[in-house]
């Protein structure tokens, strides 16, 4: 009897592990990443012809964190190439997120607290190398994307250079559809405490790089750490952030304590982003920066990406984003202002990325003239990017 179920226990483990292998992490994935329901978002002719004339650039997205194919259309999550090209979008920004700790919140994370990404990382069957190595974990979410570029040369480049901007912009002009994707880190805690793990990340493509994520980490202090606004970039921090400008990475302040961005734009006049944010003013939340520090972000020729869900905007719908766009522009101006959408980032929006018409659709609304619709919806980002990539 007892070995019967001793035998009984084991084939209960062994379907429940077979069940956390195969269901969990698209489960996951679902519940993390939903759109909400709704009928299709109204778009005329005439906005749906200005939008196939637009240049669209996104600032963000986590869509490598989660196991699927990039070069098949999925019925889950925001972003994958056949939805990135219905919605004409020419760049994206493919981020690696390497670490979140349970209990996630905009207040205040613990660097110990449990890491959800390691039984993520588990149960997608990711490499043994990558369970418990941040770098390595950004460097598989790297690889993901090499392999869905040589799937499909003619849906991705990625662009490590301002040579491969120039190629894929001259491709869509001349019709293809191929995006350009370019590779960014989520956190600097991806590098450990060690240097010389920057230049495996550039090595591999990667050309931009957040330097905290929901916690404070080796480089500084986080938005959501323990230390406070007032923790700002360590010496090591420092280090980095000197060789990532020597290289021409691109510095992305979004998540980090208002300390670490002013410490950053002491050291530097070069350009940096916030990725994916709101505006302070048009929705009150410790998430986005005051209204000055964005000021002074701009004033360095940096980039604000505004994103799509509520907790940054207070209105995740496409009227709504094009509210806080339009808020954006109050503060910084238009040639400061992008899309930071934040999707696949673990956060609910109203649209994927085929439906991105709607936002076009929703600027009109509002009253922008054309000329600044397209530099929002992504010439201002070709106009950064133009100037921040290595040349080759």
């Amino acid at each position: 009897m007892i070995r019967i179920i001793l035998k009984l226990i084991g084939f209960l483990l062994v379907v429940g592990l077979f069940g956390f292998l195969a269901l969990g992490p698209e489960i996951a994935d679902r519940m993390q990443n939903p759109v909400t329901k709704h009928d299709p978002w109204p778009v005329t002719p005439a906005a749906q012809a200005m939008h196939e004339r637009l240049i669209i650039g996104d600032m963000h997205a986590d869509t490598l964190l989660w196991d699927r194919d990039l070069t098949k259309r999925q019925t889950r999550g925001h972003v994958d190439l056949p939805r990135l090209a219905e919605g004409n979008v020419a760049l994206q920004v493919f981020t690696t997120v390497t670490k979140s700790p349970s209990g996630l919140n905009y207040e205040e994370n613990a660097a110990e607290a449990r890491d959800d990404i390691t039984l993520l990382y588990i149960g997608q069957l990711r490499p043994f190398r990558a369970w418990l190595d941040l770098t390595e974990r950004a460097l598989e979410q790297a690889r993901q994307l090499a392999i869905a570029e040589e799937k499909a040369p003619e849906m991705l480049k990625i662009i490590r250079s301002r040579a491969d901007l120039t190629e894929v912009l001259r491709r869509r002009s001349e019709g293809e559809q191929v995006v350009g994707g370019i590779l960014g880190a989520e956190g600097g805690h991806a590098l450990g405490d060690d240097q010389t793990n920057l230049g495996k990340l550039y090595d591999a493509g990667f050309r931009l790089i957040g330097l905290t994520h929901f916690f404070d980490n080796e480089i500084g202090g986080s938005l959501h750490g323990e230390a406070g606004a007032e923790a700002g970039l360590t010496r090591f921090g420092r280090s980095v952030v000197e060789e990532m400008i020597r290289r021409h990475m691109i510095i992305d302040l979004a998540h980090a304590s208002p300390q670490t961005a002013r410490d950053v734009l002491d050291m530097t006049d070069m350009p940096v982003v916030v990725s994916h944010t709101g505006i302070r003013s048009h929705c009150e939340t410790v998430r986005n920066f005051p209204d000055d520090l964005m000021r002074a972000i701009a004033a360095e020729g940096g980039l604000i990406g505004i994103g799509f869900w509520a907790d940054v905007t207070c209105d995740d719908t496409p009227a709504g984003i094009a509210g806080a766009i339009i808020a954006a522009i109050g503060v910084v101006g238009e040639d400061h202002v992008a899309l930071g959408s934040d999707f696949d980032g673990a956060v609910r929006t109203t649209f994927d990325a085929s439906e991105l018409a709607a936002l076009t659709q929703a600027l009109i609304d509002r009253g922008l003239p054309e000329d600044v619709i397209a530099k929002v919806m992504g010439g201002n980002m070709v106009r950064f990017l133009q100037a921040a990539l290595p040349e080759e």
